[in-house]
């Protein structure tokens, strides 16, 4: 319930809001059509401050932590999911150096982040690599003070519009995950390229993009964090990511509840509204509670991250499984409400289902996240 919240709490979600009404709502659908980078939006965002929410206060950030990271995600998403996670895939990419970074790296990449000067992506996914990143082929080679890296990276959120990247590389292939390493990279550097651009289902306005790494040479200063701990980071990034991905679902489903009800309120064509039938008026309610129901799990494990609970794998899983199912369902049911007009691209509604599906997918799948919720419960009983 939103009457639970904090007036900070309040103050992001209308900052936001006014945002989504104002430069999101009216060219949603343009954007999605064109799959055109919404920079305007971003231009917006950081004229309101508003592009470094979670990112300390020392390093240039708002210092307002995950939760009301999540309520902009949510807000921003409830009008358009692909400008949410083009927004939310900053903190994706960032989180890598808020928990392995140095104090020197933390200065030198965090404030242009937090103010919205350069946004960053999050390079991990490989076409052999996605739900097991173990499995990733790109290496890295130290020479000289440089890591020589080669290799490819795919499904890169953001790829083709920022200009920071947290590339995860093998540096020791023997060693499997525990060879892995963090290393920071920057648009132009010699031997990086931004490759093919995917043409998508949903979430068309934010580019995603492949990444090509050949002799690349970073410095060995970029590194975050000691080599062969990158999976490490790697998976206490996504622990921390998962929840704006589940805010962005939560968004997806209360933009579709939205067009539902007020679609349920219409006369039909002569006919009584959808609202008077009581088969629809279940339909709403259960809408209603699914998405009530992941939005509180969202907030709860966001809580628990601002409040610096350690063990937080299952529960931010479980709020990444639980929201992005529930958008994929509420979504689907809201197109019941438009009969055959729901499968129009004139009617916003069947954008939120394209948009929804991917949330199912990425940072892990829910397939993944239930491995994840499964395997905590039965250590939890071994012990």
């Amino acid at each position: 319930m939103y009457e639970l919240l904090s007036e900070e709490n309040h103050h992001y979600i209308e900052k936001a809001r006014h945002i989504a009404d104002t430069h999101i709502r009216p060219v949603a659908a343009e954007l999605d059509r064109d799959q055109t980078y919404p920079w305007e939006i971003v231009r917006a965002m950081q004229k309101e401050n508003m592009m470094g929410v979670w990112i300390p206060k020392e390093y240039g950030g708002r210092g307002a932590g995950v939760l009301n990271l999540c309520l902009v995600v949510e807000e921003l998403s409830r009008a358009c999911g692909a400008v949410g996670v083009a927004y939310a895939v900053n903190a994706l990419g960032s989180f890598p150096i808020i928990v392995g970074g140095s104090e020197e790296q933390k200065k030198k990449f965090l404030p242009e982040i937090a103010e919205g000067r350069k946004l960053i992506a999050f390079a991990l996914s490989e076409t052999d690599a996605g739900s097991d990143a173990g499995a990733l082929q790109t290496k890295a080679e130290l020479v000289d003070g440089e890591y020589v890296v080669n290799g490819a990276k795919k499904w890169n959120t953001n790829g083709g519009a920022a200009d920071l990247y947290t590339v995860y590389a093998s540096t020791r292939p023997d060693r499997g995950t525990r060879g892995i390493t963090a290393i920071m990279a920057e648009k132009g550097t010699p031997g990086f390229e931004i490759g093919y651009e995917e043409d998508k289902m949903g979430i068309r306005a934010v580019s995603v993009h492949e990444l090509y790494f050949e002799n690349c040479r970073l410095p060995e200063a970029n590194r975050l964090g000691e080599e062969g701990k990158g999976f490490g980071n790697a998976m206490m990034t996504l622990d921390r990511a998962r929840p704006g991905v589940a805010a962005q679902a939560v968004g997806l489903a209360q933009g579709a509840l939205d067009l539902a009800v007020m679609r349920a309120k219409e006369d039909q064509y002569g006919r009584p509204a959808l609202a008077h039938q009581q088969a629809m008026q279940f339909k709403l309610a259960d809408m209603a509670t699914r998405v009530e129901a992941a939005r509180q799990l969202v907030y709860t494990a966001a809580r628990a991250l601002d409040a610096g609970v350690k063990n937080i794998s299952k529960l931010s899983a479980m709020c990444k499984l639980m929201a992005t199912d529930t958008a994929m369902q509420v979504c689907t049911d809201a197109i019941d409400f438009y009969e055959e007009w729901g499968m129009l691209r004139t009617e916003p509604i069947e954008k939120f289902m394209r948009d929804a599906k991917i949330t199912q997918i990425y940072e892990g799948t829910n397939q993944v996240q239930r491995l994840v919720v499964a395997r905590s419960l039965l250590k939890e009983y071994s012990s």
